[in-house]
């Protein structure tokens, strides 16, 4: 068996190089063939391997499956980013030697991707509010993924004005202003949000969570609640599952796919059932 480990050389501040090596060194102990890819040598070759271990946080995994958007080789991850958490949803807490040794004994599976416009994505999309914080966070030295997520959250959550949007599905058509507008295929992005909670990236379906205008004091009451998912049952919180979301608004529309921020006129969110196959 080989094995390709394409990695960021800056993802965590250097974490993810780091551990693309520890990876190896370990694979190397274990008499297996492996290759690390720096993001300059991600190529072609990359389809040659076995299999594909991405050392990196959801930006170099985005990055990877917007690259790599039709690959079918089985993938895996491993936490090197400073924000984990599509890593976070398939392998929960462990250790890197515990991870390698599952791997090895385990089959991939299919996972579901989605695709706004053009971009592929693995977590959800954030609209709204989520987007105006992850443009702010674009080309910013991330300290830690929780905590750059939160100062960017304390500085927006005054003063952000929501726009009005219309968005419309199979399920329904609704219109007006929205501080969020969330589409996920996974449970949580930025750092621990469960901003999905009963998601799963295996049933062919996004879930969608429209948050309605809200005042900034309330803003500030219902960020812990929707940090720990317990959000859904809000009065202020519609929440249903699709299979394909559209968003218009008359305004450019912000929003991140996995963190990366996008900026579109409209955007068009479908759901792409067995797209990947990850080995968790």
């Amino acid at each position: 068996m080989r094995i390709a480990i394409p990695t960021n050389t800056i993802a965590g501040s250097g974490k993810a190089i780091k551990l693309a090596k520890i990876i190896q060194g370990i694979l190397t102990d274990r008499k297996i063939i492996s290759k690390i890819f720096t993001e300059k040598e991600w190529d072609s070759r990359i389809y040659k391997y076995d299999q594909i271990w991405i050392s990196g946080g959801d930006g170099t995994v985005n990055y990877f499956i917007n690259q790599y958007n039709d690959i079918k080789k089985p993938l895996c991850i491993f936490n090197g980013g400073t924000g984990n958490d599509f890593h976070a949803l398939l392998y929960g807490k462990t250790t890197v030697e515990a991870q390698i040794n599952h791997i090895l004994q385990s089959t991939s599976k299919p996972i579901d991707a989605g695709k706004c416009n053009n971009l592929y994505f693995l977590n959800g999309v954030g609209i709204g509010f989520e987007g105006a914080v992850a443009k702010s966070l674009k080309d910013v030295n991330k300290f830690g993924g929780k905590t750059s997520f939160m100062i960017s959250i304390l500085k927006h959550i005054l003063f952000y004005k929501e726009q009005h949007y219309t968005i419309t599905s199979a399920e329904k058509t609704v219109t007006g202003k929205f501080f969020m507008i969330s589409i996920a295929n996974g449970t949580r992005y930025g750092g621990g949000f469960y901003v999905a909670p009963l998601a799963k990236p295996d049933d062919g379906l996004l879930d969608a969570n429209l948050v309605n205008s809200v005042s900034p004091l309330k803003r500030l009451r219902y960020l812990p609640v929707i940090e720990k998912g317990k959000h859904l049952t809000l009065a202020i919180v519609d929440y249903y599952r699709t299979k394909k979301v559209t968003i218009q608004s008359n305004q450019l529309i912000k929003a991140h796919l996995d963190g990366e921020y996008i900026e579109d006129n409209e955007m068009k969110i479908v759901i792409l059932p067995a797209h990947f196959n990850f080995i968790f």
